[in-house]
């Protein structure tokens, strides 16, 4: 081992021992952080235990890390999460309820986390997506900011991309999305390919004499699923299982209220019926579409590791919302307040705390990332985030915790239709407007979510306890509180 990657170590060692004493975190050098990002991404991995995922990456940086089994998003759709987690704000603070609002017009006196680090002197770099398309906090970044396109009041409207088919013709919408790929040679040149070389570029030219945060945003598994063919073929399509309550269109089950369900899917199978038989081909190319994904950020992280910086950097991989693949007869993450829909996969490294290489079941927000990053990089922590540090569970990852995980839902983009509460033995969801109710689940009789309890006397305190927790959560957003304002 060289001189200098021993001092390194050596470096780390000891503010591990600091870290780990409650002395504080040492100040000088101040740690980089590397945040990997994934959309659409359930807890399909590996490391979370699915039978079917390849992601040899991925599961090797969880196991080095403290991976949280109860991370929960706080919207199920990409603009209104990553805003909320940007901002350490709940959507409804944000005032993000949709994919056109940025929240620099909602809520301009939030600083976002990229920029808050900017400001604190690290350079700031993003690669591939972190804000949502179109609606990138532009000021935030020393490199790689994203034009910023605006339409009236708070909505951005990016430019439509169109491509043409085999036959010439223009593409709609739902054509461009519903659909798999198989991706050339070895997918050079592809959205996620280039985003992994321009992460690389940003580590093998950062200052080395600045720490940097760098951001890199993958855009699979979202759709269209593509990959190369050798990612297909890790896959057989004919042995890979249903769901349990597979159905072939997006289907209410029986004792659930209507408002759980959207009537149509938003991603895949898009005003058409699936069959098990291409059930299982779309499932298959979504194994395939993360495989390609865990590809892309093995190649980030071997370069950090190859160039001696793993000692000096956080790293952080997250996935914007859960996303459905049949159950229920769903399959995308719009609406979802199922677990499949809000549950994330969330895993940090920080090589100087005792936690690593262990399992936190505790429940916890995306939104805590934010003073989470704060805490360990010995930045001070704006005013106003709403999440908590979860350096705590970094420490010991078994750390006593009674703190709930909520997560909403908006179908106007202006009012709250549904908000979902994860707490350490329940899973509640209540629905407002269209569709109006509640549904208790018990996660550990029932994971696939099948029997609504919230009806049986037995769980009428449970129930009532949770309501009032949703619709305190709720409270001026929903259409009833709305329409008696008036």
């Amino acid at each position: 081992m060289k001189a200098d990657a021993l001092l390194r170590r050596f470096a780390a060692a000891l503010l591990a021992i600091a870290f780990a004493s409650g002395d504080g975190l040492a100040e000088e050098p101040r740690m980089n952080v590397l945040f990997l990002i994934s959309d659409d991404l359930r807890n399909e991995l590996g490391c979370y235990g699915s039978d079917l995922a390849k992601t040899p990456h991925l599961d090797a940086l969880a196991t080095r890390s403290v991976r949280f089994d109860r991370a929960y998003c706080q919207f199920p759709l990409c603009n209104p999460s990553r805003s909320s987690m940007l901002t350490g704000r709940r959507p409804t603070t944000v005032g993000v309820l949709g994919n056109r609002t940025w929240f620099g017009v909602s809520c301009p006196e939030a600083v976002s986390l990229p920029r808050h680090f900017k400001e604190q002197g690290y350079q700031t770099l993003r690669a591939g997506k972190i804000f949502h398309g179109g609606i990138d906090d532009v000021e935030a970044w020393t490199a790689g900011a994203q034009q910023r396109y605006f339409g009236e009041g708070a909505t951005a409207r990016p430019p439509v991309h169109r491509e043409r088919g085999p036959d010439n013709r223009l593409l709609s919408k739902t054509e461009l999305s519903d659909r798999w790929i198989v991706l050339p040679n070895d997918g050079e040149g592809s959205g996620d390919e280039r985003i992994a070389s321009r992460a690389i570029e940003y580590l093998r030219q950062a200052d080395p004499d600045e720490p940097f945060f760098l951001a890199c945003g993958f855009h699979k598994p979202h759709s269209p699923l593509e990959a190369p063919q050798r990612f297909y073929d890790l896959f057989d399509a004919d042995s890979i299982p249903l769901p349990p309550d597979y159905a072939p269109r997006p289907t209410v089950p029986e004792g659930f209220p209507a408002g759980s369900i959207r009537p149509s899917n938003a991603d895949l199978f898009v005003g058409r019926d699936s069959t098990p038989q291409t059930a299982r081909e779309m499932i298959r190319a979504y194994l395939a579409s993360t495989a390609w994904m865990d590809h892309n950020s093995g190649r980030v992280l071997d370069e950090l590791e190859r160039l001696g910086l793993d000692d000096r950097t956080i790293v952080v991989f997250w996935g914007d919302h859960g996303y459905q693949l049949g159950e229920k007869g769903k399959w995308s993450k719009a609406g979802s307040l199922w677990e499949q829909g809000v549950r994330v996969p969330l895993f940090i490294r920080d090589p100087r705390v005792a936690g690593n290489g262990q399992t936190c079941p505790r429940v916890v927000e995306t939104l805590d990332l934010y003073p989470t990053l704060c805490e360990l990089c010995g930045l001070p922590t704006p005013e106003g985030l709403e999440g908590r540090s979860l350096a705590t569970f970094l420490k010991d990852p078994e750390t006593p915790s009674d703190r709930p995980a909520y997560a909403v839902w908006s179908e106007d983009g202006e009012h709250v239709t549904g908000v979902a509460i994860r707490t350490e033995r329940w899973r509640y969801a209540e629905f407002f407007g269209r569709g109006a109710g509640p549904m208790l689940t018990d996660p550990k009789t029932d994971p696939a979510e099948m029997v609504n309890l919230a009806n049986d006397p037995r769980y009428a305190e449970t129930v009532e306890r949770l309501s009032k927790l949703a619709n305190d959560y709720a409270k001026g957003w929903t259409p009833e509180s709305s329409a008696s304002a008036q």
